[in-house]
């Protein structure tokens, strides 16, 4: 083991990417079979997964060097379950996110990177200043490609929530008249904006969203605001008899709502709906994908879901009942994608 990191190591130096790679798949796989550590009993299971998530993590740069960004994207999801805490991690996933184009993506990638660094380090103000440029940068990208939608984020203090939201639904319409077929302002959690350090860093947002297809726009809001997150069309989608069907409902329906989520969750890190809100959208997602038969794809979404759940109590306090619904659901994604099926949590809410 030992040896083969040492030689991905080197070849990486001598920029042989696709050499260290394979070097660095070897050293996972033994490090996978047990010989991460000379000792087991002496051994910590927090070393070994740093040890895993290092070589998943050098594992991305190869494949982002080698111009294969979806296997590596795939990796840094595996680096972050291994070892959620640590900033780095989540930003080889921004990077990932960027060079395939799904900039809402990168844009939470590097929020949440921003809110570990600090949390765990937060000492140079400087790394900190950057990692919120790059997450400024990315949102801004993700709303300068977007056509469906647009947004406005207003400052929130302590306010009556209702009055503010009405006000803001209001001033929405008078500065984005093409967008008006359907308006509303995301009621769940605060929303930060990735504004420099030295102004407002403590600033909250009230975000409100815009649509020019007022389906779209209402199916937006009925997932994002409902206590259990529901996928949009899903009764539709799971009744269809043709796949052809679906996948018209997927190109021209699903991909919009599935961008707009993604864009409400850029720039919110706890979210009042529950600490795993999020990755219950991304199993509806996943869900919908194995419908489509795109396995590669919802293996993909899936492992996002883990990395997802992983991070979340470094990021927020978790109740106990909360802990025991993201174990599940940990467990549940680990068993979809060994094929297994049966009676599990996830199941029982997709049927409620």
């Amino acid at each position: 083991l030992r040896a083969a990191l040492r030689d991905g190591s080197a070849r990486c130096r001598q920029r042989d990417f696709a050499a260290a790679a394979a070097r660095f798949s070897a050293a996972l796989e033994l490090c996978s079979k047990g010989f991460a550590t000379e000792d087991l009993l002496k051994s910590s299971p927090d070393d070994i997964s740093r040890l895993a998530s290092w070589i998943e993590s050098k594992l991305v740069i190869c494949y982002l060097k080698l111009g294969q960004p979806g296997l590596a994207l795939h990796h840094s999801h595996r680096s972050i379950i291994q070892n959620p805490s640590h900033f780095r991690s989540h930003l080889r996933q921004a990077a990932c996110f960027r060079c395939l184009h799904r900039y809402s993506e990168a844009a939470r990638s590097a929020m949440v990177a921003q809110c570990l660094y600090v949390l765990a380090e937060g000492a140079a103000l400087e790394t900190s200043d950057l990692i919120q440029l790059y997450w400024q940068a990315m949102a801004q990208e993700a709303l300068s490609g977007e056509v469906s939608f647009s947004v406005l984020y207003t400052p929130f203090e302590k306010e009556d929530k209702t009055d503010k939201i009405k006000e803001a639904n209001k001033t929405f319409a008078e500065k984005h008249p093409d967008y008006v077929q359907h308006i509303f302002t995301d009621p769940h959690g605060i929303h930060l904006l990735p504004e420099r350090a030295e102004s407002h860093p403590d600033q909250q947002y009230l975000l409100t969203l815009g649509f020019r297809n007022k389906e779209i726009g209402k199916t937006v809001e009925t997932s994002v605001t409902r206590k259990l997150p529901v996928f949009p069309g899903q009764k539709t989608t799971f009744s269809l008899s043709r796949e052809e069907e679906a996948e018209t409902f997927w190109q021209n329906t699903g991909k919009r709502i599935v961008a707009a989520m993604a864009f409400i969750g850029s720039t919110k890190i706890k979210d009042e709906r529950g600490p795993c809100a999020r990755a219950i959208e991304q199993f509806h997602h996943a869900s919908l994908l194995g419908h489509l038969q795109r396995g590669e794809e919802q293996a993909q979404v899936m492992t996002q879901a883990m990395a997802e759940l992983a991070t979340v109590p470094y990021l927020q306090r978790v109740s106990q009942e909360d802990d025991k619904l993201l174990q599940s659901l940990m467990a549940d994604a680990m068993d979809i994608l060994a094929g297994r099926t049966g009676e599990r949590v996830w199941t029982k809410i997709q049927k409620v």
